[in-house]
């Protein structure tokens, strides 16, 4: 009985002490101070039910995802730019073209010239881009940049609220500025994001983790599709730009009849555009008050794609990372898009790049009018420009063939050469009749297949930089040399405006023979591993200010700066891939690379022991 009222106590003081009965091991002392700190322990330690990997997943899922959203966002909201940009103006040429609305609305104002100025500093501007844009881009940042170039493009909407030389002109001077930087930054952005997508795939890799140098072709699916992806919905510019035309220009239009009634030739055999067009187009003049409504809606649109840009398309770099590349000197930032020049990859490539601005404004500008309009009416304009559009944007999607097929690279450009090289033939050799609306399936099948062409011609080039560079830290640099390229060749369209129609497609097919044999080259090249020369970004150099810079661990430094073991073994692996002869190295085809590697390396060992011997209290120069 005894033992029993014993256990009993036993018990009864086990549960005032709030531990196990039995003589247990006390784990907390009893009293409030020990259970707030059982409380504190059970709030600030890990939930039983937390799953760090699973965390660590939906984390990289929602990065990923945001990547999609950015491609998406600037997609979209370059395919409105150019939407809006192509339907205003296209509708404002058509209405100024006419004389009785010239002479109605606007008297003795001259439209036709202020339309020759326009056009001039729209072509024209571009050609000093390579001076600017890497300053430009340097200066804004990719994403800003990129929103900055679609407020242009909405100023050039506004000044047709009230059409004057000192509206017009400049704004048109201003979007010929902001061409080259904004074509720089999207495809900057684009092949970013495909980086920054393997990135989160593969976050568990050491090579990611750490932040090194990603292997060779491990972005190559990303950069192909977003590729596609982007050309796919830009492409769909051309068939909302001629909404305009549908909706509102298509009733106010003659007919054939009407317009074509003094064309005698068309095609390979005309001259100028179309030799003999009619100075009047429209049957009645639009109102005012309709006009104004087709500008406030494609004015909406354009602030569309700049909230798209601003908020839908996140920023391509980290905050550190723009800073310290603004920071190696704006000088440096000039003279790196002449230094990648010295790449033999792009200065082969250049010759294709022409070529894809030959083309693009061919198509629109000689195919389309010259052929089409001369023969089927300004009427039906808007179906023939529709069906490219669609055909450009539906063939974009081919060059995902590479990754399904596993075909090679070359099967992108070199397919979209051969379509082009057999429709400039046909294009030679073939003319159509003027106001002979039965040609019209002749024509749209020929628009598709320019279309098709097209498609694989930007998506290709854009694809191969990417796989070319898709290790650098900055790619603004290769496509800002594209893009000037493409803006010299528009400049070239422009003034060759009045020559026959024979000699501009021999013009196209001389430029693309020759595209076509330094890309194959070019890939002759790279079989045999001949190695390629490409500059590296030079080191930020922060301003020392303050005691921070003292300490022995710099809080400050930013990630992209390697330390000196880092760049020794950067640089023994890019002599030693040099020699041996790879296609992919980064080394030099001249031997001052290796010399300015062994001179750095001296030079950190001489200030290596120049500190050394500075903390000894000894003033020894290391020779």
């Amino acid at each position: 009985m005894a033992a029993v009222i014993a256990d009993e106590n036993v018990y009864s003081e086990a549960e005032l002490l709030d531990v196990p009965a039995g003589g247990a091991e006390v784990l907390q002392p009893a009293g409030p101070e020990g259970n707030i700190q059982g409380q504190v322990e059970e709030f600030l330690g890990p939930h039983p039910d937390y799953d760090e990997e699973e965390e660590e997943r939906k984390y990289y899922r929602r990065k990923r995802l945001g990547v999609v959203k950015n491609v998406l966002g600037a997609s979209f909201g370059g395919m409105i730019v150019y939407s809006v940009y192509l339907g205003l103006l296209q509708m404002q040429l058509i209405l100024h073209y006419d004389e009785t609305y010239r002479e109605v609305k606007y008297g003795s104002l001259g439209l036709t010239d202020i339309d020759n100025k326009m056009l001039m500093g729209i072509n024209v501007t571009p050609i000093v881009g390579l001076l600017y844009t890497p300053v430009l881009i340097r200066f804004l940042g990719t994403k800003w940049m990129m929103f900055l170039a679609s407020g242009i493009y909405a100023l050039f909407v506004s000044t047709n609220y009230w059409e004057r030389y000192y509206t017009l002109v400049p704004s048109a001077v201003a979007i010929g500025v902001a061409i080259v930087p904004l074509w720089a930054s999207l495809g900057n952005y684009i092949t970013r994001m495909a980086q920054q997508y393997y990135e989160y795939v593969n976050y568990k890799e050491e090579h990611v983790q750490e932040q090194k140098r990603v292997p060779k072709g491990a972005c190559h699916q990303y950069v192909i599709i977003f590729q596609s992806v982007f050309y796919i919905v830009f492409h769909l510019c051309f068939v909302f730009a001629e909404f305009p035309m549908i909706l509102f220009l298509k009733g106010y239009l003659s007919d054939f009849h009407h317009t074509l009634f003094h064309v005698k030739q068309c095609g390979a055999s005309g001259k100028n555009i179309i030799e003999g067009f009619n100075k009047t187009v429209l049957q009645n003049l639009p109102p005012s008050t309709l006009l104004i409504e087709v500008e406030s809606a494609l004015m909406a649109a354009a602030f569309i794609s700049m909230i798209i840009f601003l908020a839908v398309c996140g920023a391509a770099y980290r905050p550190t990372e723009e800073i310290d590349l603004r920071s190696i000197g704006w000088g440096n930032i000039f003279q790196m898009p002449f230094k990648h020049l010295r790449d033999y990859r792009l200065r082969m490539l250049c010759p294709f790049f022409i070529y894809s601005g030959f083309e693009v404004l061919f198509g629109i500008q000689g195919f389309i009018l010259s052929y089409g309009v001369c023969a089927v009416g300004l009427e039906r304009l808007w179906i023939l420009v529709m069906v490219y559009g669609l055909s450009s944007s539906l063939c974009s999607c081919l060059s995902l063939t590479l990754l399904l097929q596993r075909l090679p690279r070359q099967v992108i450009l070199l397919g979209g050469t051969t379509v082009h090289f057999i429709l400039l033939v046909i294009l030679m050799c073939w003319s159509t009749t003027p106001k002979d609306p039965s040609q019209l399936p002749q024509l749209l099948i020929l628009a598709a297949f320019w279309g098709m062409g097209t498609a694989l011609n930007k998506t290709g080039l854009s694809t191969l930089l990417g796989m070319f560079y898709e290790d650098k830290e900055r790619l603004d640099f290769v496509y800002t040399i594209y893009h000037w390229w493409q803006a010299i060749a528009i400049f070239i369209v422009y003034l060759w405006s009045g020559l026959p129609m024979r000699a501009k497609l021999a013009i196209l097919l001389v430029t693309l023979l020759v595209a076509s044999l330094c890309y194959w080259q070019m890939e002759r090249r790279l079989a045999k591993k001949i190695p390629f020369r490409l500059p590296r970004i030079p080191r930020p150099r922060h301003k020392v200010k303050g005691y921070r810079y003292l300490e022995e661990e710099n809080s400050d430094e930013s990630e992209t700066d390697l330390s000196d073991l880092e760049d020794e073994e950067e640089e023994g692996r890019q002599i030693e891939e040099k020699y041996k002869g790879g296609a992919d190295s980064f080394g030099s085809d001249s031997p001052g690379q290796d010399r300015g590697g062994a001179r750095g390396r001296r030079r950190r060992q001489e200030n290596a022991a120049f500190e050394h011997d500075g903390e000894e209290g000894n003033y020894v120069r290391a020779m």
